[in-house]
């Protein structure tokens, strides 16, 4: 389950990665999405492959940070989490916990 969590970290990481630093949603290569709010600013897609790897992908419409965690029981004392943003210089940030 670790191995597991530390691969969708490493994910998460790449794609929150390429939407930050070019600006502009990645391409929507992913099968499932689903709205997590009730004002749709915050859309996850996600798909799987044949070794059945996980993909993520979060949109968000924020004024400067996103957090997003994954939890074997649904709480957050256990849970995988990354944060990223935008400093008020343009700088990008991330941080894994």
């Amino acid at each position: 389950m670790v191995f597991l969590f530390s691969r969708i970290k490493g994910l998460l990481f790449l794609l929150l990665l390429s939407c930050f630093c070019f600006g502009q949603p990645a391409p929507p290569l992913l099968r499932f999405s689903i709205f997590l709010d009730p004002s749709n600013m915050v859309c996850l897609h996600w798909d799987h492959d044949e070794q059945e790897m996980m993909l993520f992908e979060l949109q968000v419409h924020t004024t400067g940070w996103v957090a997003f965690g994954f939890s074997p029981h649904g709480e957050l004392p256990g849970s995988d989490i990354v944060i990223g943003g935008v400093f008020p210089n343009g700088s990008v940030y991330f941080s894994v916990s």
